[in-house]
């Protein structure tokens, strides 16, 4: 049998055509879609505070095991500061604002607001890192946000944002913030290992919820404490890996226009598991963002570099995954 030259491995590796990769990439996508619902399920039983650590503390045991069996390196003494800030601003503040919010804005709006954090990013990357981006990237930048002014209108007509809004636009600045911060940190440690980690320092400072959690567990429904066992070992578990999988076998510009469509999936996933039906408005403002997305992922690079081969990089984030100026890549945190 002859071999492949490496670049030809590589090209294959890298083919979108494939099928455990395309499996992969659907089953990620599905898991961080379902994030949405599963929240406003499991605060049909918990309060926000409670749900939060409940489910990273199952999230974190689960990747703790994984990580034993697999024998995971840990960080570095010295990056150990480093790796709570990140868990702090991209998995504490992240689901503090989602869920806070998604006590009153429902699933799918959500998940088309979470889909804002590659705008913030375009602006956090011009600032901060010298990035330049086309004109496109700007108009696309005006056309997400126009989207969410129009998710913001209320029944009257009248604009404005409420309180679950702002929180949920807050968690995708600090996701924003996260992917900017973390860049350095993706040259140094894998994906997986940089959610793992990250994942685990942001759970330390959920347990500031433990009384809550002690009191609320005994009493919660059931179906809202599998849901929230669910979140904890799917979207913020296993998601990782088989992203990961994902990631070792096809290209990461490929897996991130996948992701794209995350939040439409979000509104199928809410309208099946809580019948949640969305406003026309809520609707509309969501497709004007996902095309505003569109064009800063397609257009919106000044600068492309030759692409390099795909390897497992790091947040539960879901669908928010970027590919801005580099080709490096980050897990979502939903």
């Amino acid at each position: 049998m002859s071999r492949l030259h490496p670049s030809s491995q590589a090209m294959q590796r890298r083919s979108p055509r494939d099928v455990p990769s395309l499996v992969a990439l659907s089953l990620t996508l599905v898991l961080w879609a379902s994030a949405f619902a599963g929240i406003r399920a499991g605060l049909t039983g918990y309060s926000a505070g409670a749900l939060i650590l409940l489910r990273f503390l199952i999230a974190s045991g689960a990747l703790l095991m994984y990580a034993l069996v697999t024998r995971m390196r840990m960080p570095d003494r010295r990056d150990i500061p480093a790796m709570i800030l990140l868990g702090f601003i991209g998995i504490t503040v992240y689901q503090l604002g989602l869920t806070y919010g998604e006590t009153s804005v429902s699933a799918g709006t959500a998940g088309l607001l979470i889909a804002t954090v590659p705008c913030f990013t375009v602006i956090l990357a011009t600032l901060f890192l010298g990035e330049r981006f086309s004109v496109w990237g700007w108009v696309g930048l005006l056309i997400s946000f126009t989207g969410v002014a129009l998710i913001s209108l209320n029944g009257n007509g009248g604009l404005h944002f409420t309180p679950g809004a702002l929180l949920i636009l807050l968690a995708s600045f600090s996701e924003s913030v996260y992917f900017v911060v973390q860049k350095r940190y993706l040259r140094k440690y894998s994906g997986l290992e940089l959610a793992t980690y990250n994942l685990w320092g942001g759970t330390l400072f959920m347990l500031i919820f433990l009384p809550t959690l002690w009191q609320e567990l005994p009493h919660a429904p059931l179906g809202a404490t599998l849901a929230i066992v669910f979140l904890g070992l799917f979207p913020a578990a296993v998601a990782n890996l088989v992203w990961t999988f994902a990631l070792s076998r096809t290209s990461a510009s490929a897996a991130i226009s996948f992701l794209n469509i995350s939040p439409v999936f979000s509104l199928i996933i809410a309208w099946l598991w809580l019948r949640e039906v969305p406003s026309p408005i809520a609707l509309g403002g969501g497709l004007v963002v996902i095309l505003g997305v569109l064009l800063i992922n397609l257009k919106g690079k000044v600068r492309v570099r030759a692409e390099q081969p795909a390897e497992p990089l790091a947040k539960e984030v879901q669908p928010q995954v970027l590919l801005l100026a580099s080709e490096e890549v980050s897990t979502p945190t939903n």
